[in-house]
């Protein structure tokens, strides 16, 4: 990401209302957007990222769930492209990170218990903005939000 698109990205006040094809994060490292595929149903969901061989630094993948998972996993199964799997509870709260998933590396990732959401951006983003455990998720699909789209 070029200096310019990631300070563009940083900056506050940037933001448009909740759409469905953005999601919006904040922590203390300040705030990040990017514009998301959304994967709510099981074929989307097992289909995921695989077979494509790039993706915009603001573009992502974002993982739906009907409701937390009592535990949950990713892989890189025919991913092509390195990415930070980032797994968040009910509240789009995130509980932890996957950085930098290699290539199609069929180890499991695991996310945890409690899971009902899950972003997948460009490998290394995450530690390049600082997107930590505790960074807030907002998008419409979050009925409980700690982050509401109202805000």
């Amino acid at each position: 990401m070029t200096g310019f698109a990631l300070s563009a990205v940083l900056a506050g006040g940037v933001f448009a209302q909740c759409r469905d094809d953005r999601v919006e994060l904040r922590g203390d490292w300040g705030q990040a957007g990017f514009t998301v595929e959304i994967a709510d149903d099981s074929g989307e969901r097992a289909q995921g990222l695989m077979y494509r061989d790039a993706m915009s630094s603001g573009a992502g993948m974002l993982f739906i769930y009907p409701r937390p998972q009592a535990a949950i996993a990713f892989w890189m199964r025919n991913t092509r492209i390195p990415l930070d799997i980032i797994y968040m509870d009910a509240q789009g709260v995130v509980q932890r990170i996957a950085h930098d998933a290699v290539p199609y590396d069929e180890t499991p990732l695991p996310g945890g218990a409690g899971i009902q959401y899950v972003l997948e951006i460009n490998g290394g983003l995450a530690r390049r903005l600082g997107i930590a455990p505790g960074t807030q998720l907002r998008h419409p699909a979050i009925t409980t939000p700690a982050w509401s789209c109202d805000e």
